[in-house]
């Protein structure tokens, strides 16, 4: 010790395995101060917006190839999607039916609250809903006020398979051009393009039959598939295969209100599509967070310690005896 000590304060006389003593440990005294310094990063909050509606219970989707309605396969791509997501990201599960969504809780950490998540969407049921009406322009002008009263902002994902009940015409087409805050807003297309019938279901989720043709008759602004809007539930089913009615996902359609709110619209029969189409959303917001040095520095007062048992003529030995 004192001739090291001597070797100090001579200065002339520090050898290589003193001058890396001393190095290490001065970054041995930095660690254990444990400077920080100011890191920006992302933080991403999602709602998950999911249709209920009852053109969801159409079977023209497949999971592991086994015919499955629209809504099971949307709650399949849900837990898919969820198991993805990395720790510190934020969620929320929405429903929407006639012209609202409502959100189950607003946004929690995905790995703290995952059971609870994922119990939410398995009990994603067609019954929840509250009224029979599918109004999927008029569900935006609402779920842009639901982020709002958010404590922080939220990215959507919002999965529909388009079915707009009752139809659209001149009179029932809500005016998107002044729409404000759905920018980035992934649009999920759920269902099959060549077109299925409607299962019209029983409170025991037991099949009675189909939907007619008649149930999307119009009135003026009316649906007949809407229970609030005639009083009583319809029983009517189709007669025969002819007079089924056939819902299809509307692609054309999602494409074009995505367009219209500057979204970005993805057809769902992929999950990777979905995860490709939420990367190019931009976060919620960001965070300043303290980056500690602690690990750094004691890393290389390790190393540069390490090395005093090193010699460059070890160094030379060892490589001239791999070569041969």
């Amino acid at each position: 010790m004192k001739v090291w000590l001597n070797n100090i304060k001579s200065g002339s006389n520090l050898d290589f395995n003193t001058l890396s003593l001393i190095v290490s440990i001065g970054f041995m005294l930095l660690a254990i101060i444990n400077p920080s310094i100011p890191f920006k990063h992302n933080i991403y909050n999602y709602i998950f917006v999911t249709d209920i509606s009852q053109s969801m219970n159409t079977v023209d989707m497949s999971v592991m190839n086994k015919p499955v309605s629209r809504l099971e396969y949307m709650k399949h791509s849900l837990h898919e999607i969820m198991s993805e997501l990395p720790c510190g990201t934020k969620v929320s599960i929405g429903m929407f039916v006639g012209v609202s969504v409502a959100a189950s809780y607003t946004p929690i950490e995905v790995c703290e609250n995952f059971d609870a998540i994922e119990d939410t969407i398995d009990h994603l049921d067609w019954r929840s809903g509250w009224s029979g009406n599918s109004r999927i322009r008029e569900s935006f002008f609402n779920l842009a006020r639901l982020i709002r009263s958010f404590p922080e902002n939220s990215q959507v994902v919002y999965f529909t398979d388009g079915e707009e009940a009752p139809k659209l015409h001149a009179f029932n087409t809500k005016d998107l051009s002044q729409f404000q805050g759905g920018n980035d807003w992934v649009i999920v297309g759920i269902g099959g393009l060549k077109g299925a019938p409607i299962p019209k279901l029983d409170g025991k989720n037991q099949l009675i039959g189909y939907w007619a043709n008649d149930s999307f008759a119009l009135q003026p602004g009316i649906a007949q598939i809407s229970e609030a809007n005639i009083g009583t539930r319809d029983d009517n089913v189709a007669g025969g295969e002819s007079d089924r009615y056939m819902s299809k996902l509307d692609e054309a359609y999602l494409k074009d209100i995505t367009k219209q709110i500057n979204g970005i619209y993805v057809r769902g029969d992929s999950i990777l599509n979905i995860l490709s189409a939420m990367k190019k959303q931009k976060p919620a917001w960001q965070d300043t967070a303290d980056f500690h040095l602690k690990w750094f520095f004691a890393s290389l007062a390790g190393i540069i310690f390490s090395l005093r048992f090193i010699s460059i003529k070890q160094i030379k030995q060892y490589v001239i005896k791999r070569r041969k």
